[in-house]
């Protein structure tokens, strides 16, 4: 199987897997315990907060979630006020905000254009006094595009509203504006376990909980957390950061060599292709069946969009968001690429994936 699906989950890096064993076998003690078990828990907790904590901004608290869902679950109704976020949003946050306007909020969906990019001037035009909330995502989970977040929370905070930063895909890639209020992330988007997942809240913020009971995270989230996903989480982070620049040198040659492939064989690049990035290669080719495609090369992973669609029968907004027709959101496919992939195995799925298209059509 040659893997190229990192937007939906990257491979648990060793490292992360060898931390998280000794916490599932031996020391498996609640985190929350005052005994001594317990409190060798929480100092691996602890720990872990401060790794994952490295990669965000100063000045906030990093509390665990179960994922990147629940913490926008969380940063979305714990605050209050109107509403304004980008057509691009993952369903995680368009679904939630969708509950929040059913429950009375006001919501503003900003446009973007063909590059995936937000005008800046729209966004002005719908953040304004009595927006409680602004929403955007880092990088886009399907396109790959650098939203600019930080041009984005200067206009929140001139309204007076809270920035929330969907960081899922750009957390240990892309630096996180040290102006955002809020910053979801998710540990199995860098090699860490699925399961767990952050939010980051800016001192002085204060959100209402979302889970109520025991309240045992900063920020009011109540829950038992496990230490052994929290030590893969750390793990994973800490490899993230020392390994930025290495990692981001390789997709960058990654990315040219596929890109180059697909373009010379008739496909297009979906997205900026400047502000992006580089680990993420969406291409279409127009009159493609991508279901069949996938059907023939069961033996590469890779995507027609966003796995949480995935079955819904849905094109991707995403793509429909930057003007593509029904027909071009169809035969569009999503590669991700990351620090195991080998250069030579992304040559040859792009090849096969080049071939099988072209066989399609000699067929029609």
């Amino acid at each position: 199987m040659i893997y190229l699906d990192y937007q939906a989950a990257t491979p648990l890096a060793p490292e992360a897997f060898e931390a998280m064993l000794p916490w599932l076998r031996d020391d498996f003690a609640n985190p929350h315990s005052a005994h001594a078990a317990g409190r060798k828990a929480k100092a691996a907790v602890e720990a872990a907060r401060a790794q994952v904590a490295a990669l965000l901004p100063p000045g906030g608290t990093v509390s665990f979630t179960s994922g990147a869902t629940e913490a926008l679950n969380w940063a979305i109704k714990g605050t209050t006020g109107d509403i304004v976020t980008l057509a691009t949003e993952h369903a995680a946050v368009l679904d939630t905000i969708a509950y929040a306007r059913a429950q009375g909020r006001k919501v503003t969906i900003v446009p973007v254009g063909s590059d995936g990019l937000v005008d800046l001037g729209r966004a002005a035009e719908a953040i304004v006094p009595g927006t409680g909330l602004v929403a955007a995502m880092l990088v886009n989970n399907e396109t790959g595009v650098i939203q600019p977040v930080a041009a984005l929370a200067d206009l929140a905070h001139t309204a007076g509203a809270t920035m929330l930063c969907d960081a899922v895909q750009g957390y240990g890639r892309a630096a996180v504006p040290a102006t955002c209020d809020l910053v979801a992330v998710s540990a199995h988007k860098i090699h860490g376990p699925k399961g767990i997942g952050a939010l980051w809240i800016r001192n002085g913020v204060a959100l209402e909980p979302l889970l109520h009971g025991g309240g045992q995270e900063a920020g009011g989230r109540s829950g038992t957390l496990s230490p052994a996903l929290c030590a893969g989480f750390s793990v994973a982070a800490r490899l993230a950061r020392s390994g930025e620049s290495e990692d981001g040198a390789h997709v960058a040659r990654l990315f040219a060599t596929a890109l180059g492939r697909f373009e010379a064989a008739g496909w297009s690049l979906n997205g900026s292709p400047d502000q992006r990035y580089k680990g993420n290669l969406n291409v279409r080719r127009d009159g493609v069946d991508v279901a069949r495609l996938m059907s023939d090369l069961r033996d590469i992973a890779f995507s027609a969009g966003s796995a949480c669609a995935s079955g819904s029968g849905r094109s991707s907004h995403v793509l429909r968001a930057i003007g593509l027709s029904e027909g071009q959101a169809r035969s569009s496919i999503r590669l991700g690429f990351g620090r195991y992939t080998q250069e030579e195995d992304l040559i040859a799925a792009v090849d096969r994936i080049i071939a099988a298209a072209h066989a399609q059509r000699i067929a029609a």
